[in-house]
C-alpha cells in the first residue's frame, strides 16, 4: 500500500471520524499518522480510537503512527455574571484572582497567579484568540489594571495569551501528566508537547516519556524561537503550530517563521509538520479554496515532512475528501520539476559521521546508477532519519525488526516502512532488501536498489555499509 508521495499526512480524529469504518476510510484516502487531541474527549474515547487504528494496521499490514497531543497549560478567563460582557475600546478593565465574583464590563476573574507574576506595565494581553486586546497599565501579584486597546464581546472561559512574557509554569499540567501516562499505556508512538517555551520544558517531557514514544514539540509560543536550535536538538520531531503563533504575533511574521523552522529541522534531520487551518474551509465545503491549496503546496515546496488536518477531519463534513485532496496536492507538487530542483539546491553538508557519509553517498549513487529505491536497515530509526535528510529523488524503503520504530517513522518524509525479522548475514540482508522492494512495488525486476545497513547487524547507529543490488524478476 505504497503512497504516491513522499511527504506524509497527519489527521486528527474526533466526532466525525471515530468509528472503525471512518478511520479505515481515512487511512485508505492517505492518512499516515493519526492525531488524538487530548484537549477534547474522554480518555476511554481515545482508547477506542487506538484499538480501531491497530485493527486497521493488522488488517492492512502497514505500520500506522499514532500521536497523542497533550493540551498543555491553556490559560482562560473565569466566568461572567451574564455569561458575557462587552468591552469598549479605550476603557479600563481589571483582571484579578477573585474567582468567587463573576465578571462584568469592568473586571473579570483570571485564575492564573503565574500570569500576574510575569506581567509588567506595557505588557499586552490577547483574549479570545486576539479578538480583544488589553495593555497593562499597572499590576501586582493578584491583579492587573489594563487599557482596552481593542474592545469586543467576551464570554465565559475564553483563552488568554501573553505574547511577550515567559510564564513561570510547566508545559505539563496535572491533566497532561494523567493523559501522558494513559497515552503511553495505550502504546502511542508520539507525544506532542503544547505551549513549549524553553528547552527545559522538552527535557521535562522527555524524562516522563522515558523513551516509550517520540517527543514532538509544538512551536506555538514566539518566545520559544529564542531557543529554537536547543529545542530542536532535544526534540524528536517538531510541529509548526500556526494557530497560536498567529495569535501571539502579527500574521505577516508567521510565513517566514514557518520557513525558518522547516529549514532548521531539515538541517538537524528532525521531522517537521506544518499544521493549522491548512484546508479549513473543508470543515463545511466539499473543496478547498485555491489559497488553501497553495498553502499546502508551499509547505511541501519548503520540504516539510508532513502536513496536518485538524477540525477538517475531526469535526468536518468532508473528512475523507479533505485527506484525498491534500494527498493529491502533495503528489502534484512533488512531481513538479521546480520541487525537485528546490530539494537538490537545499542539500546540507553531511555531518562528520559514518552514517551521514553513507546516507549522502546513497543518494548520489542512487541517482548515478538510476536505482529504483534506497533500502535502509535500521533498529532505532537513526539511519532512516539521516537518509530522509538527504531528500533523495527515489523512495526510502525502511526495513526494521522493531515495530515501534516502523510506526514512529510513518511520520518521516519518503519512508515506506516494513516491519520484518532481523537479518543474520550479509547475503540474507541483500536478499531480503531486493525481495521486499519488489513485493512492495518500489522496484521492478531488472532494476537496482541501493542498500544501507550496519555491521554488526542490529546495532543501533552503526550504518557503515552501502551495497548496490539487482532486483530479480
Amino acid at each position: 500500500m505504497r503512497r504516491p508521495r513522499n511527504a506524509k499526512i497527519v489527521a486528527t480524529l474526533g466526532p466525525a471520524s471515530s468509528t472503525l469504518d471512518s478511520i479505515g476510510a481515512l487511512f485508505a484516502a492517505g492518512v499516515d499518522v493519526f492525531r488524538l487531541n487530548f484537549s477534547h474527549g474522554l480518555q476511554e474515547h481515545h482508547r477506542e480510537r487506538v484499538e480501531h487504528i491497530r485493527a486497521i494496521e493488522k488488517k492492512t499490514g502497514r505500520p500506522i503512527g499514532i500521536m497523542a497531543d497533550l493540551q498543555g497549560p491553556k490559560l482562560r478567563l473565569g466566568t461572567f455574571a451574564k455569561g458575557e460582557a462587552m468591552l469598549a475600546t479605550g476603557g479600563a478593565f481589571r483582571l484579578d484572582l477573585d474567582r468567587d465574583h463573576p465578571g462584568d464590563e469592568r473586571r473579570a476573574p483570571l485564575p492564573h497567579p503565574e500570569i500576574f507574576a510575569a506581567l509588567t506595565a506595557g505588557t499586552e494581553l490577547l483574549l479570545d484568540d486576539g479578538k480583544v486586546r488589553l495593555r497593562v497599565t499597572s499590576c501586582g501579584p493578584d491583579f492587573a489594571d489594563t487599557e482596552i486597546v481593542v474592545g469586543g464581546r467576551l464570554s465565559d472561559r475564553k483563552g488568554v495569551n501573553v505574547p511577550n512574557a515567559v510564564l513561570p509554569l510547566s508545559a505539563l499540567t496535572e491533566k497532561d501528566r494523567s493523559d501522558l501516562a494513559y497515552a503511553l499505556d495505550l502504546g502511542v508512538d508520539w507525544i506532542a508537547l503544547s505551549f513549549v517555551q524553553r528547552p527545559d520544558d522538552v527535557a521535562e517531557g522527555r524524562k516522563l516519556v522515558a523513551g516509550k514514544a517520540g517527543i514532538l514539540v509544538k512551536l506555538e509560543k514566539p518566545l520559544a524561537m529564542n531557543h529554537l536550535d536547543e529545542i530542536i536538538e532535544l526534540a524528536d520531531a517538531v510541529m509548526v503550530a500556526r494557530g497560536d503563533l498567529g495569535v501571539e504575533m502579527p500574521p505577516e511574521e508567521v510565513p517566514p517563521l514557518q520557513k525558518q523552522i522547516i529549514h532548521a529541522c531539515r538541517q538537524a534531520g528532525k521531522p517537521v509538520i506544518v499544521a493549522t487551518q491548512m484546508l479549513e474551509s473543508m470543515i463545511h465545503a466539499a473543496a478547498p479554496t485555491r489559497a488553501e491549496a497553495s498553502d499546502v503546496a508551499t509547505a511541501i515546496y519548503d520540504g516539510a515532512d508532513a502536513v496536518m488536518l485538524s477540525a477538517e477531519t475531526a469535526a468536518g463534513d468532508f473528512p475523507v475528501e479533505a485527506v484525498a485532496i491534500m494527498s493529491r496536492i502533495v503528489a502534484r507538487v512533488e512531481h513538479d520539476t521546480l520541487y525537485r530542483a528546490g530539494m537538490d539546491a537545499s542539500h546540507f553538508a553531511p555531518e562528520h559521521t559514518p552514517s551521514d557519509a553513507i546516507s549522502a553517498a546513497a543518494r548520489q549513487v542512487a541517482r548515478t546508477v538510476d536505482a529504483a529505491a534506497i533500502v535502509s536497515y535500521t533498529t532505532s530509526g537513526a539511519t532512516a532519519l539521516r537518509a530522509a535528510r538527504e531528500r533523495p529523488d527515489v523512495p526510502i524503503l525502511v526495513l526494521t525488526s522493531n515495530l515501534q520504530t516502523a510506526r514512529r517513522l510513518s511520520l518521516l518524509w519518503g519512508a515506506h516502512c516494513v516491519h520484518t525479522r532481523d537479518v543474520s548475514s550479509f547475503g540474507d540482508m541483500v536478499n531480503k532488501a531486493v525481495r521486499t522492494a519488489h513485493r512492495e512495488g518500489l522496484a521492478k525486476g531488472g532494476e537496482r536498489v541501493v542498500i544501507t545497513a550496519g555491521v554488526p547487524f542490529g546495532t543501533p547507529g552503526a550504518t557503515n555499509i552501502l551495497r548496490i543490488a539487482w532486483v530479480n524478476a
